[in-house]
């Protein structure tokens, strides 16, 4: 009985190791199948809501595919250069004279385009004479030629699909466009300021001394040419219109006699001398009336105001009225009654607020896009507005703190929501070209390290990379990856993007 016990001991040890080398034997292999490494070629993952077998793969890593003892090695080779097909002939596991075999490849892509590649020898394996343009997604058939013997053989490789119901696409918010000819604009955008037009600007004057007695305008009050702001009561004033009075009168007097010598001097009545002396005091009578005139007219009188003054016995001529050069808004008072003033107090700041500038801050690196005469976008983003304009000056010099040259725009303000002090950005439109083939900015997602679309054939959605060349706030150039009057996928195709990120169906680039 005894023995019996050992000799089962014996033998329950020895299964024990044998299970255990079993295991260390699978695990091994396992190790070695995973860690296999095939740095040369490369080769695309399987599809998204489609099925394919794997099939065999080759020494270098691509699709094997057999007829009786002959065979091919396809993959997909994009290491550093254009992806392009590699094909290794073998028979009964060697390699044949790839010179010796005559390939065409025939590639059957969603929307009816078909792609036929023949190949040319390479050292060992023929290679396309075509790029193989993404997306590497197609049935593929295959002809070969080989000793008089013909070979064919069909399989479908498939990346970066999905598909779609008609409902699931309605559920799930994604719209799709056409893509087709589009306007680009190049832009540069810079920060900016609304500031006032200087050359609508005025700094009213008094232009004579005097106390304030009357105070029309206030701040923000609006003014039309020509209205009262203010009257002041000024000795120098009533001291010119006393003159232009006395001067007109004397004048009056000076005429007079000038005219009864005259006349007397034809008689024969009187000497030429005195003709003279009269035609002499006339003259110097008509230019002291000139000279207050001008004083006067300087001052903002008109001559209507000034054939006025002679009638004036007795009224106050020291009042004067201080009128708004141009319609306008007042953005400074510094004038109150009962104020004392000189003639070069600066009393009001008045402006013309129908236009307004924008300073524009323009980078040192961007002066060489940058030119007077383009368009620009103004946009405030806190009041919510924008308009056109022009930039009408770009400044010589290069700030030596900033590194920044200063430009400026004209904008209409006839409503007054450009406020000066207001902090505006500026989108000047260097360049603007219609493209023939453009997409949405809203569209571009990236795959791999590639930015494309998902272009829709009736319910499957495929991701297209794209070339993608000029490109503005709403629209990008497409090169090449999609043709006109395909549809694709625009507002949240995200979505796709993550499917396609859920199912792993996308290949390493």
């Amino acid at each position: 009985m005894k023995n019996s016990l050992i000799h089962f001991k014996k033998i329950l040890a020895v299964g024990v190791l044998i299970l255990v080398g079993i295991i260390l034997a699978f695990v091994i292999l396992r190790i070695e199948k995973t860690t296999v490494n095939h740095p040369h070629e490369h080769t695309h993952g399987d599809t998204l809501h489609q099925e394919e077998e794997d099939g065999s793969r080759g020494p270098h890593g691509g699709r094997l595919l057999s007829d009786t003892d002959f065979q091919i090695e396809i993959a997909v080779y994009e290491r550093g250069i254009p992806p392009h097909f590699r094909v290794y002939p073998l028979y009964k596991g060697h390699a044949v004279d790839p010179g010796k075999v005559k390939l065409i490849v025939e590639l059957y892509r969603l929307g009816g385009r078909v792609d036929v590649i023949q190949f040319q020898e390479e050292g060992e394996y023929l290679r396309s004479e075509k790029i193989i343009e993404e997306p590497h997604s197609f049935d593929v058939k295959v002809v070969a030629e080989w000793e008089g013997n013909s070979y064919r053989w069909e399989y479908s490789q498939r990346e970066g699909r999905v598909v779609l119901s008609p409902e699931a696409l309605r559920n799930s918010g994604i719209i799709v466009e056409t893509a087709g000819p589009v306007q680009i604009r190049s832009t540069r955008v810079f920060p900016g300021e609304i500031k006032l037009n200087a050359d609508k600007v005025v700094h009213v004057v008094p232009r004579v001394s005097g106390v304030v007695v009357e105070v029309y305008k206030n701040l923000g009050d609006a003014v039309r040419h020509g209205e009262v702001m203010a009257v002041l009561d000024s000795r120098e004033i009533a001291e010119l219109r006393s003159e232009y009075r006395a001067s007109v009168k004397w004048l009056e007097l000076v005429q007079a006699n000038f005219q009864r010598k005259e006349r007397l001097w034809r008689q024969r009545i009187s000497p030429e001398r005195e003709y003279l002396e009269s035609r002499q005091e006339l003259a110097e009578a008509e230019i002291r009336l000139q000279e207050v005139t001008q004083k006067l007219l300087t001052l903002g009188f008109s001559q209507d105001d000034l054939n006025l003054i002679p009638e004036k016995i007795g009224e106050n001529l020291s009042r004067y009225e201080i009128r708004a050069l141009f319609d306008g808004t007042v953005i400074e008072k510094h004038i109150t009654v009962g104020e004392a003033i000189g003639e070069n107090a600066d009393i009001f700041v008045l402006a013309d607020l129908s236009t307004v500038w924008v300073e524009v801050t323009i980078y040192a690196r961007d002066l060489k896009v940058v030119r007077i005469g383009q368009d620009v976008v103004v946009r405030s983003d806190i009041v919510g507005i924008e308009t056109e304009g022009t930039l009408t000056y770009i400044a010589p010099l290069v700030g030596e703190q900033t590194r920044t040259a200063r430009g400026r725009v004209v904008i209409q303000n006839t409503e007054g929501l450009w406020r000066p002090g207001l902090f505006v950005t500026v989108e000047v439109i260097y360049e603007e070209v219609r493209v023939p083939v453009g997409v949405s900015a809203d569209a571009i997602q990236t795959l791999d390290n590639h930015s494309g679309v998902f272009v829709k054939y009736d319910n499957v959605f495929e991701f297209h990379p794209l070339e993608l060349g000029r490109r503005s706030e709403a629209w990008v150039e497409v090169l090449d990856g999609i043709s006109p009057g395909e549809q694709y996928a625009v507002r949240n195709s995200f979505i796709l993007k993550a499917d396609l990120g859920k199912a792993g169906a996308v290949h390493e680039h």
